[in-house]
């Protein structure tokens, strides 16, 4: 079996097409159809662990998810970690790679393109229909000539292409019609419709709007996508999105407290405490102090000194002191872990070059960065009350020192993670995603003085099938389906 495949890109960043891909994947698989989702090329810390060792951005993951897969490295080839404002980690078919400034990788791109094959033609080969995701902006013209991750990879690959437009931001015309004016014309004959996201209001005040885009560009009319409220019950690939987690939680009374950092990884930890009724999560961004809270969490980062150090110029460090001295609580997350330490040595450079950070000493173990990078789905329990959790560690780095002698977790493999300090207050480890574990949330919340009766996982999946729902009601998906080849 060999699928025929469809790609989505956008007119822009942050445009919609992970949801929209999502949505149609799970849409399609209610229809019996076998489909998998693919991107070429992601720029995203917020990534997942497969089942064979690798990591993929977590839209695919979610994406994968919603066609009833396991993810894998096969969905997400190429995925860009940003580490400074200039540079980011290339991690090649699950592994990293390496790393490039901007400039030097648009020389490398040409060299990661037959990798982007072979896993696309590999996927080909387990769906009936592949559905593939662009990145960034169709109409990056200066960035075309090495480009692998929009008309590049459809060209390459022959995938016939839909342009998404997001009214919500406005100029959503011109964004459409001037994609097809800027681009290359044999770039603009891969793109047989279009889609408008994010229709606030009444729809048919477009239609006109539809028809003049339709009319100008010779692009078939795909569909008007109303604004999906349930979308924020979906994780959430891009720290654009940090500041929604907020919203509709103000009047919680557990106040949650947290630092943005400037390379922030895996904040989709916070997912399921964004999602409590009883919880007011406070995404502390630069320029602000860090709230009166009940629980301060340091989130994981790609570049655990630059943020350490970024923490410290906020004042974010005095902060915490005080609000640890007052009795309140302090979870460290990965890199959040680390942090919380009393130093960080990174001899190999790992993070640009060899230096020594002294951490906020609130935890008495050291860390020293080293290139091995642990990628593992893991399961286990916390070592307090014995309530089960499920995720995974995604980190380069060894944490040693007495702390560790007080565990958090014990893992099913037998071994320990983490570190509590003697009064028990101030908390850490390695291991994403075990919010998402109803009962072991529901803990963290009763000792912070809440209740929870969420289930959160099973209000992922009502998401994406009210989403599947969504977008059959608003999109020619039978239409996108044989445009597909």
């Amino acid at each position: 079996m060999t699928a025929r495949a469809i790609m989505f890109q956008g007119t822009g960043s942050n445009v919609g097409k992970s949801l929209i891909v999502a949505g149609l994947c799970r849409a399609l698989t209610r229809r019996g159809i076998a489909v998998a989702p693919f991107k070429p090329q992601n720029m995203s810390n917020n990534a997942a662990v497969t089942a064979e060792g690798g990591e993929i951005g977590r839209a695919q993951a979610l994406q994968a998810r919603a066609a009833g897969l396991a993810p894998h490295v096969d969905m997400n080839p190429v995925l860009l970690k940003p580490q400074s404002e200039t540079g980011a980690q290339i991690v090649l078919c699950g592994k990293v790679f390496g790393a490039a400034k901007a400039r030097e990788f648009q020389a490398v791109k040409q060299q990661l393109l037959p990798h982007v094959i072979e896993s696309f033609d590999r996927l080909k080969r387990t769906a009936e229909i592949v559905l593939v995701e662009g990145a960034g902006s169709a109409s990056e013209i200066n960035l075309r000539a090495a480009d692998i991750a929009n008309m590049g990879f459809a060209r390459a690959a022959d995938v016939p292409v839909v342009l998404i437009g997001d009214i919500d931001r406005g100029g959503v015309i011109a964004s459409l019609v001037g994609t097809k004016t800027v681009i290359d014309p044999a770039d603009a004959a891969m793109i047989v419709g279009f889609i408008v996201n994010r229709m606030r209001g009444d729809p048919t005040l477009f239609d006109a709007g539809m028809a003049a885009i339709a009319e100008a560009t010779g692009w078939a009319n795909l569909g008007l996508v109303p604004h999906f409220a349930g979308a924020g019950r979906l994780p959430a690939e891009d720290a654009y999105s940090l500041s929604e987690q907020e919203a509709g939680h103000a009047g919680g009374k557990i106040r949650i407290s947290v630092p943005v950092l400037p390379r922030i990884a895996n904040f989709d930890d916070l997912d399921p405490l964004a999602a409590e009724p009883d919880v007011a999560l406070t995404m502390v961004e630069a320029g602000q102090a860090i709230p009166a809270c009940d629980l301060v969490i340091l989130p994981g980062s790609k570049a655990t000194i630059a943020d350490l150090k970024a923490l410290k110029r906020e004042g974010w460090d005095v902060d915490i002191l005080a609000h640890v001295r007052r009795g309140g609580r302090v979870l460290g997350l990965c890199g959040g872990y680390q942090m919380l330490g009393r130093t960080i040595a990174d001899p190999e450079g790992i993070e640009g070059y060899p230096e020594l950070a002294e951490g906020l000493g609130l935890l008495d173990v050291e860390t020293v960065l080293c290139s091995d990078k642990s990628l593992v789905e893991v399961s286990g329990e916390t070592v307090a009350d014995g309530l089960s959790f499920r995720g995974y560690e995604m980190h380069m780095g060894r944490t040693t020192g007495p702390a560790t002698e007080r565990p958090l977790v014990r893992l099913a493999d037998c071994r320990v993670d983490g570190a509590v300090s003697p009064d028990g207050r101030v908390a850490a480890t390695y291991v994403h995603g075990f919010f998402a574990d109803d009962r072991q949330r529901a803990a963290w919340l009763e000792r912070l003085g809440g209740a929870s009766d969420l289930a959160y996982e099973r209000g992922v999946d009502d998401a994406l099938d009210r989403l599947a729902e969504h977008l059959e009601a608003h999109v020619d998906i039978d239409r996108i389906v044989t445009s597909a080849r």
